[in-house]
Order: structure tokens, then C-alpha cells, then sequence
């Protein structure tokens, strides 16, 4: 038989991880990333870009009011980012395919260190100036002919991941 929400066995938890989300900008994607972070235990979100549209009625639909629950905020510039970064003493882990990308099951997260884990937009994927202050850049090992997958879908399996560990 099917648990209600009240009913399942789940423990509530927060991790150290804050989602940088670089420049994403459809709002079925930011409302599901709210949705996935709630449920991940996620402390924060950042959205990285300018005019990111968080407008709730458009959000509210994928985030099942999620959006209400997950401390969030907007950095607009690379410097605000990266400062805060630095400052707050974040590993830097970037969910991206690149040349010197290796599997996320080889991901090392320190132990309780607080991580930053950026997933690109939909359209260019992270931008190469926070590939460049990436600690480490993994990739989702994928066997079709396809080579990326949705942004939340990658998140979902990184969140996974990264939490289990």
C-alpha cells in the first residue's frame, strides 16, 4: 500500500550543499530544482544570472510549494559569486562534461565541508569562468548516442550521489 506524506518513514535532514544554478532560466526547471532540493535536504540555492525569472505563480506549478521552503537567492555577477564562494570556504563541484571531467562516482566529498555543486544552463551548461574555480568538475556517465540530459534530471542523479556518500 502507498505511504501518504505524513506517513513515510524518511528522515529530515539538511546537507551542507548549496546549488549554484548558472543561468538557468526555464521556469519548469527552476520550479522542479526547488522540488529536488527540498527533497535532497538542500540548504540553499543560488541562481546565477541576470533577470532570473522566480515569478511563483509559474514556479508554484513544478515546485509544489517547495519554493516556499528552500532558502534562496539571486548573484547576479561572477565577483559577488566568487567571493562568497572563497569566503565561505566551499569545495566547488561542477556537474559538467569537459576535458578533464571525471565520472560523479569518483566524486571525494570532504567531510564536513560545506559544497557548492553549479549545474549549467539549459542552453551552455557552466560557464567557463566557474569551471575554472571548480575544485572538481565530474560528468554523469551516459550510454546512448545522446550526450547531455535535462538539468534537473542531472541534478536529481548528482543530489543522489553526493548524499549518499
Amino acid at each position: 500500500m502507498q505511504l501518504t506524506h505524513e506517513e513515510n518513514q524518511f528522515e529530515r535532514k539538511t546537507f551542507p550543499i548549496t546549488l549554484i544554478c548558472d543561468h538557468i532560466y526555464f521556469q519548469q526547471n527552476i520550479g522542479s530544482l526547488f522540488r529536488i532540493s527540498e527533497a535532497f535536504g538542500v540548504e540553499n540555492i543560488i541562481f546565477f544570472g541576470k533577470d532570473i525569472p522566480l515569478t511563483p505563480r509559474k514556479i508554484n506549478k513544478t515546485s509544489r510549494s517547495t519554493h516556499l521552503h528552500v532558502p534562496h537567492n539571486v548573484i547576479e555577477e561572477f565577483s559577488e559569486l566568487h567571493s562568497f564562494l572563497s569566503d565561505n570556504n566551499f569545495k566547488i563541484i561542477s556537474l559538467e562534461i569537459a576535458s578533464n571531467s571525471k565520472p560523479l562516482k569518483e566524486v571525494i566529498i570532504p567531510e564536513n565541508q560545506k559544497i557548492a555543486l553549479i549545474i549549467g544552463s539549459e542552453i551552455n551548461g557552466i560557464s567557463d569562468e566557474l569551471l575554472k574555480i571548480s575544485h572538481q568538475i565530474v560528468h554523469i556517465n551516459m550510454f546512448g548516442k545522446n550526450s547531455s540530459m535535462n538539468v534537473v534530471q542531472a541534478a536529481s542523479i548528482a543530489l543522489y550521489e553526493i548524499t549518499s556518500l
